[in-house]
């Protein structure tokens, strides 16, 4: 497929393109994301014994962190020891099943002894020799087959980036591909992108492109509280993984002659949300006034799981509005605007990344499913997989 048809497919949203001989269309499968953090929530928690076999063929879990002085990998959270070793024994009941461990993610650049670890990293062999000794270690103490790197951002001057960024991150990426495959296994190997232009921007993607099995683009969080006082973009009630902007990001990647197949496309299983400017005015061009009420168990302002999104749809017998073009489900109550993906936008995303023949899709986070489930299914009908005997049986 041309670099030309593929633009001319992701800007015109359209499908049909051949993949038989890939997983239902897919040639890296359906990851997924398991926050560490899960397990440990007041109500709705996550536990891995709760995954879902049979659905997922990759699972990442965040986060591990660097340390910024020794450059050795450091665990989450003392807890998360046990989660490893859960999480990575699904693959004895599910044997096509790869787990890596993500390290950074969006607080891993705050402000903080962290913000410029992975910067540092990426301009010093001697700090790489660390840190690569340090994660093959840990790779085979807890049993995971790969690692994510989750860098937000190179170069950006508010994460803490410097401009050496855009070359040193491909180079250290090499580095550290060359280290894991000469260690015989555990070699696999994908970096998280942004979708949003203002990042990417600062990736070489080309030189990336040589050494990652594959790129996780996080298709979600284009709106957010963050548009309020943006001159560019203001204080719209907008959804969070519009399908139209999906394209336009997308777009970028085929300019720069990044292949398909090395493209996994983010869902995601929660929503953002906004307090409307006016409850009475609800549609595409009204305004909101701040971030929505939080959610009971998530407790974060502007955010929803889809747990709580489905507890809320039950509890007030609400109706969505799906808005097929850019397609998300919308669902308003009180002055509470919600815009969320279900098994309908799931589809459409997913034949959209069908269309552009992408390696597959991922998403944030599977721990923020419901007890039913609903949305691991959703994904599983979409991709023709099944889930085979759900959970696995395990003493913690």
């Amino acid at each position: 497929m041309s670099r030309d048809a593929r633009r001319k497919a992701s800007l015109s949203l359209g499908n049909g393109w051949p993949a038989e001989m890939f997983l239902d269309g897919f040639r890296n499968g359906f990851g997924s994301l398991y926050e560490g953090w899960a397990d440990r929530r007041g109500c709705d928690s996550f536990p891995p014994s709760q995954i879902p076999l049979g659905v997922y063929t990759h699972i990442n879990f965040a986060f591990a962190s660097i340390d910024p002085v020794t450059f050795q990998i450091r665990i989450g959270e003392p807890s998360d020891i046990k989660l490893y070793k859960q999480v990575t024994l699904l693959k004895i009941q599910q044997p096509d099943l790869k787990v890596f461990i993500a390290i950074g993610g969006w607080t891993f650049n705050d402000p903080g002894p962290t913000q410029t670890t992975f910067s540092d990293l990426a301009r010093s062999t001697d700090n790489q020799n660390k840190f690569f000794i340090s994660l093959s270690s840990f790779l085979s103490t807890y049993g995971f087959d790969g690692v994510d790197i989750d860098w937000e951002y190179p170069e950006a001057p508010d994460r803490g980036g410097r401009g050496e960024d855009f070359a040193n991150f491909p180079t250290f990426i090499a580095n550290l591909k060359s280290h894991l495959s000469s260690t015989g296994g555990r070699n696999g190997l994908s970096v998280t992108l942004p979708a949003s232009y203002w990042y990417l921007q600062h990736f070489d993607i080309v030189k990336l492109q040589k050494s990652v099995d594959f790129f996780n683009i996080m298709t979600y969080d284009f709106h957010g509280i963050w548009d309020k006082g943006n001159k560019w973009l203001g204080n719209f009630l907008n959804a969070h993984t519009n399908l139209t902007e999906i394209a336009a990001a997308l777009d970028l990647l085929w300019r720069n002659n990044i292949e398909p197949d090395k493209v996994t496309l983010g869902l995601g299983f929660y929503a953002r949300t906004f307090t409307m400017t006016t409850p009475s005015c609800s549609v595409p061009g009204c305004t909101f006034e701040s971030a929505g009420n939080a959610g009971l168990c998530t407790n974060s302002v502007g955010t929803l799981s889809n747990a709580e999104i489905a507890d809320r749809i039950e509890k007030d017998a609400l109706t969505p509005i799906h808005y097929v073009d850019a397609a998300v489900k919308v669902i308003t109550w009180d002055d509470q605007w919600v815009a969320y993906d279900d098994v309908d936008t799931y589809k459409q995303k997913a034949d959209f990344a069908r269309s552009l023949c992408l390696g597959g899709v991922m998403v944030w986070a599977l721990s923020q499913d419901s007890k039913d489930l609903a949305s691991s299914r959703a994904i599983a009908a979409i991709t023709h997989r099944n889930i085979a005997g759900m959970f696995l049986e395990m003493n913690s």
